[in-house]
């Protein structure tokens, strides 16, 4: 299995260069890199489980997920369940500044449509739908500049990022308010976290990408 398996919809480039960071807007910069444009999904992280034996998440009816979840993101992993989904298809979890690139492009955008909330772009609290919704389902116009989709709401996204011995996560999810959903809001938790609105997304730097 490597990264370019992957049913992702599409994975998309991040040329190298700088870009805007955080609330304060701060200059940063990454190497060029790919990102799966959405975040993992219950049909994708049940091949990962079948292959190796990994333990599911705890919602799933024995190893397999509910059928009608199977294109939602998946949840309940810890950050150790990701990163060991993430090695299997010869990929990693994203730095938080690769995150942030890729869910607000180069111009330090709020959300990553623009800086107006839209809650017809994405899954979250003022939503009201209470539960995670199929990854795309808010494409096009919830997309980023990069056409990364859901880094906004859905669920919260481990990375491989450290704050005070914990892992940053991104995004906001369907539980969270707008205000948690914007590119720059940081969250931290312990490895072992796991949570119904907490998933991840993968990248693989350019030089380890095999196409």
């Amino acid at each position: 299995m490597t990264f370019a398996d992957v049913k992702v919809g599409k994975a998309f480039w991040l040329p190298a260069g700088e870009f805007l960071y955080g609330d304060n807007k701060k200059t940063r910069e990454t190497g060029a890199y790919r990102i799966s444009r959405t975040p993992v999904t219950n049909a994708e992280y049940a091949r990962f489980v079948a292959a190796t034996g990994h333990k599911p998440p705890s919602h799933w009816k024995g190893q397999t997920p509910p059928d009608e979840l199977l294109d939602h993101p998946v949840v309940n992993v810890t950050w150790h369940d990701a990163v060991a989904y993430a090695e299997w298809v010869g990929a990693r979890l994203p730095t938080e500044e690769e995150w942030e690139k890729a869910a607000r492009g180069t111009d330090g955008r709020v959300y990553p449509w623009g800086d107006a909330f839209d809650p017809d772009r994405c899954n979250t609290y003022e939503s009201d739908i209470g539960s995670t919704t199929p990854v795309g389902q808010y494409s096009p116009g919830g997309d980023s500049p990069y056409g990364c989709a859901d880094m906004a709401g859905n669920v919260w996204e481990w990375t491989s990022s450290e704050w005070d011995e914990h892992r940053v996560v991104r995004g906001g999810s369907w539980s969270s308010y707008q205000g948690f959903a914007r590119c720059a809001y940081r969250f931290r938790l312990i490895t072992v976290d796991y949570y119904g609105s907490l998933g991840f997304r993968v990248v693989v730097s350019l030089a380890d990408s095999d196409s």
